[in-house]
């Protein structure tokens, strides 16, 4: 007996309800990516023909000018070599304390999942709590620490800052991740004589891509983003470039260069951008892992 191709089942019926779905769904995506297509399109357009145009018109003669004016010759104060210098303050910032925050979080987390001790849910909780303290609270306290560490106005300081700060979410993310695993894979491989780092090493971390990736886009994304404490923690050259984009826009020169703000703006977001179109499907897939158990 043949079958119909179109029965309600197949993924090629289109109900109302479908259709209404996919309308909506393409909305939206419409609706979020129209801030980004006149950042881009406003970039490569002259200031004459902004003035002289609609703000969503296509440019008629596209120019890379401005882009090289954002990245090396723009004003942010009183300096004016544009972003590059504080682009890579931050990928020399953002790197370090991405790997490190993750990589500690991985310990703690497998640690609380998996190595039960006195104190050990105190602990969770706390740094649970952790993840809620907000930005401002740990000004003043962090300010006086790096001080008395030497490390203050320093790329290392602000490392240090996004480490202590990200290792509350980090842990979070790891320990809900590792408390799936079965506790008889960590039970036989304790009973073959392996110990702590053994079982972290051969066990643990073959399992951990997923969350790993979570944690990488997670906190590049928080610490690359990051404006507050790049300007509180950081010196005239340890400057990220949240703080280098805003002091552009903020600079008067007579002419406020609409172009050569947004390619500026531009090229401070293309990292966590590139991040999430290369990773996103890993962060998704991560998230959910660790979300049948615990």
């Amino acid at each position: 007996m043949g079958t119909d191709s179109h029965t309600s089942g197949s993924p090629f019926t289109f109900s109302p309800g479908r259709i209404f779905i996919y309308a909506l769904l393409v909305f939206c995506a419409l609706y979020y990516l129209a801030p980004l297509y006149v950042m881009l399109t406003t970039s490569v357009k002259s200031l004459d023909e902004i003035r002289s145009g609609n703000l969503l018109d296509f440019p008629l003669h596209p120019s890379f000018a401005a882009w090289q004016k954002a990245w090396s010759g723009a004003c942010t104060g009183v300096r004016c070599d544009g972003l590059s210098p504080y682009f890579w303050n931050s990928v020399k910032m953002a790197v370090p304390a991405v790997l490190i925050s993750t990589l500690i979080g991985s310990v703690n987390g497998y640690v609380l999942a998996h190595w039960k001790f006195k104190f050990s849910e105190i602990i969770f909780t706390a740094l649970m709590v952790g993840c809620f303290i907000p930005f401002q609270v740990v000004i003043l306290p962090m300010a006086r620490l790096l001080g008395m560490a030497e490390l203050s106005n320093t790329t290392m300081g602000l490392v240090f800052v996004h480490v202590v700060y990200g290792v509350a979410f980090t842990t979070l993310f790891f320990r809900n991740y590792y408390i799936s695993v079965p506790d008889e894979l960590v039970k036989a491989a304790r009973i073959d004589g392996a110990g702590f780092f053994r079982i972290y090493r051969s066990v643990i971390l073959p399992l951990s891509l997923p969350i790993f990736m979570v944690c990488f886009i997670w906190q590049f994304t928080q610490i690359w983003n990051d404006f507050l404490f790049g300007v509180v923690f950081g010196g005239t050259d340890a400057q990220p470039v949240t703080v280098a984009l805003n002091n552009l826009v903020n600079t008067s020169t007579g002419v406020t260069e609409y172009n050569v703000n947004m390619a500026a703006a531009i090229i401070a977001a293309l990292p966590t951008l590139g991040l999430y179109l290369l990773a996103g499907k890993y962060f998704v897939r991560g998230l959910t892992a660790g979300a049948v158990k615990g």
